[in-house]
């Protein structure tokens, strides 16, 4: 398959015009870029820049509102609701962790639920911010019914991503963002793109038999089996039931029906270590633990033991640097 390289500010400018032109508001425009490209700074691709052209689509079809009035509404001391008029869940998602963040820093903890809202990219880009700021961030969101439930052979349930993010003293944060699929559909993309088999265990065909090439994915197997599975249910009730939103197969399709508003639910959380800990004690174990985890002996096949978001924080300081590849098709469509 053939790449491109640019830089991250070329990358985000691109993304920006071709939100712009199809009509979205500049400053929601210039959200949902910086989370694409976040994306792709931490070689997550499948939910970077590539992702634009069907939010492109979604836009002319009458999907996504581009001017859309978000509206947040405080229900207590620590949790509110965040009204995303059918906007990008980039920017909705955005609201909600800094409302939940501000809560926080005040009185300990913050819940925000959205609704109303759209695909909201990469998870880590929210709960990331949180850790800026020295607080535990998690973020949850469903997604329409791709993964079959343990021991059944059609879909039910979405990818349900979950992610925290726990900051550190002198680490960069511990960043925990993962589908409850064995993979996000977008990988299944991105390999189809490339030409690429997929490995075992990640796709099945209509039959519910595990299948190599990415076009014949009929749905998606949850990690860890029954794990995976009962985690996936929770991600479907904090992010949809709790926020008054749909669940499993009542979940509006991703890529079906542009042109109808997606209706997604979403679940942030802010947490200040301050108010239960010593907060330098906190971020001093966060460094011991993750110093010490990174010394176990690596198994065979293994150069060393990581800490989660380590890949990613390292693919991000490389890229900053030397720029993000992206598939030429993608590059062809942001240029044209």
């Amino acid at each position: 398959m053939s790449t491109v390289t640019l830089s991250h500010e070329e990358a985000k400018a691109l993304v920006v015009k071709k939100l712009s032109e199809a009509g979205l508001n500049k400053d929601h425009a210039e959200k949902v870029a910086e989370i694409l490209v976040h994306a792709d700074l931490r070689n997550v691709n499948s939910h970077g820049v590539l992702r634009t052209e069907h939010y492109v689509n979604r836009l002319n079809e009458g999907g996504i509102n581009p001017n859309a009035n978000i509206e947040f509404n405080k229900t207590g001391p620590v949790t509110g609701v965040v009204d995303g008029d059918d906007g990008f869940g980039h920017v909705i998602g955005d609201v909600a962790m800094n409302q939940a963040i501000e809560m926080a820093k005040e009185n300990g903890i913050g819940m925000i639920t959205a609704i109303n809202s759209s695909h909201c990219g990469a998870l880590s880009y929210f709960v990331e911010r949180a850790a800026e700021q020295n607080l535990i961030g998690i973020a949850m969101t469903h997604t329409d019914k791709i993964v079959v439930p343990f021991g059944g052979k059609e879909a039910f349930l979405g990818t349900n991503p979950i992610a925290y993010g726990i900051p550190a003293k002198t680490n960069k944060p511990f960043i925990l963002d993962m589908a409850t699929s064995n993979v996000a559909f977008g990988k299944i993309l991105q390999y189809k793109e490339e030409g690429k088999d997929i490995p075992p265990g990640w796709g099945v065909d209509e039959n519910g038999e595990t299948v190599s090439d990415p076009s014949k994915v009929v749905s998606l197997l949850p990690f860890g089996g029954p794990k995976g599975y009962g985690l996936s249910m929770i991600v479907d009730i904090f992010s949809g039931l709790l926020a008054g939103a749909a669940f499993g197969p009542h979940v509006a399709k991703m890529y079906g029906d542009l042109d109808k508003k997606r209706k997604l639910g979403h679940y942030f959380c802010a947490i200040n270590p301050a108010f239960f800990t010593n907060v330098d004690d906190f971020l001093a174990g966060m460094d011991q633990m993750m110093d010490e985890v990174r010394q176990v002996p690596p198994a065979p096949g293994f150069s060393s033991v990581m800490v989660p978001g380590e890949i990613e924080q390292k693919n991000e300081e490389r890229n900053l640097e030397n720029g993000i590849t992206i598939a030429s098709t993608v590059h062809q469509f942001l240029t044209k």
